[in-house]
């Protein structure tokens, strides 16, 4: 049986296609203005990748900042829940999500059966987020991609005492006239995100193993920040952006059959 998650987040729209416990495809595109039509679109990609009609699917769950413009979902879940069900299943044991998307970041921690054990958020700043990073890549006129094998080569990070968006893009720009080479300014900005996402999920703290998911884990700068600064290993899996439409299609599949043995009772003789 197949199932569907579809996750909306502000920068990115992801789809994943479930079919007999394994993943059978999925799509990421960027979320865009029109959040409707792109998750209409994003999950016709999916469904195309593992050569399914959509007719096939049994339910679809929806997740993230627009998950209800998503109007072919049966039902809506928070991104919380979601990442915890997505991490869990896709790293074994997982017992800490950290997540760094476009727009926010938390960190999450789960049990040994991926339910959410407490949680903080980051969504009213832009430091330590996805768009702090976009910032530094415009100030630099670096390609966003390029900023984590750049800070690679760096021996000095350097120090970024600003919290805030638009304090840090000016202590940048200070930076380079002072001479501080590109990767340096580069490394001291991943540890000056893994420093404000540690000190926010030190609060619930951190247990192993850690999964670290979202589009900035894609950036190997910012999750070897995240090691020293957590002085833990961390875990990336395969596609980091899938990991909450992962958890959407797990949670699609337990409802239907939830659903089905709900039926099944009503229909028993009294």
């Amino acid at each position: 049986m197949a199932f569907a998650g579809v996750d909306i987040g502000a920068q990115s729209a992801k789809a994943v296609i479930l079919n007999d416990g394994a993943i059978a495809g999925y799509a990421i595109l960027p979320t865009g203005s029109d959040v409707a039509r792109v998750s209409d679109r994003v999950m016709k990609q999916a469904l195309k990748k593992c050569g399914l009609p959509a007719t096939k699917l049994e339910r679809v769950v929806a997740t993230g900042y627009g998950r209800m413009a998503a109007t072919f979902a049966n039902s809506a879940v928070t991104e919380i829940t979601c990442h915890a069900e997505g991490a869990s299943f896709l790293v074994p044991g997982a017992r800490t999500v950290i997540d760094i998307g476009g727009q926010d970041s938390k960190v999450i921690k789960i049990d040994d059966k991926g339910r959410v054990l407490d949680f903080v958020m980051n969504d009213k700043c832009a430091a330590g987020t996805g768009r702090f990073l976009e910032v530094i890549a415009m100030v630099l006129k670096l390609k966003l991609a390029d900023l984590g094998d750049i800070s690679l080569s760096s021996n000095e990070a350097a120090k970024i005492s600003s919290v805030c968006t638009i304090f840090a893009e000016s202590e940048v720009v200070s930076l380079r006239a002072e001479g501080k080479l590109t990767e340096d300014i580069i490394a001291g900005v991943h540890h000056s995100v893994a420093r404000r996402v540690v000190a926010m999920g030190s609060r619930i703290g951190y247990q192993l193993p850690v999964v670290f998911s979202g589009g900035v884990a894609k950036n190997i700068g910012v999750r070897r920040a995240l090691e020293q600064e957590l002085g833990m290993e961390i875990t990336v899996p395969a596609e980091p952006q899938i990991v909450g439409a992962v958890g959407a299609a797990l949670i699609a599949a337990r409802q239907a059959g939830a659903e089905k043995a709900a039926r099944q009772r009503a229909a028993l003789p009294s």
